[in-house]
């Protein structure tokens, strides 16, 4: 594991697509900023974990029978006093 100390405004480059930069520093708290890809995927530490599991139990739905989920859709009736019913 490489550790960087860095200051406010500083940046690490990672790789050739990859910028890091520290926004803010406010006691414990540091605000940075990723600039990637949108090909790819950041996540946050504690957010990881459950992205894991939710991707494993949605290949597990996948591979068997999934039931189908239709949800109806609204859709914009127009304001032309035409279709108006009295």
């Amino acid at each position: 594991m490489l550790v960087l100390s860095r200051k406010n405004g500083e940046k690490i480059h990672i790789g050739d697509d990859i910028v890091i930069e520290v926004r803010r520093i406010s006691g414990s708290r540091v605000s940075i900023a990723v600039q990637a890809p949108t090909a790819q995927r950041i996540l946050r530490g504690e957010l990881r974990e459950a992205a894991t599991a939710f991707e494993a139990a949605d290949e597990d739905e996948s591979s068997g029978d999934a039931p189908c989920v239709v949800v109806p859709s609204r859709i914009p009736i127009p304001s032309s006093t035409s279709h108006v019913i009295h």
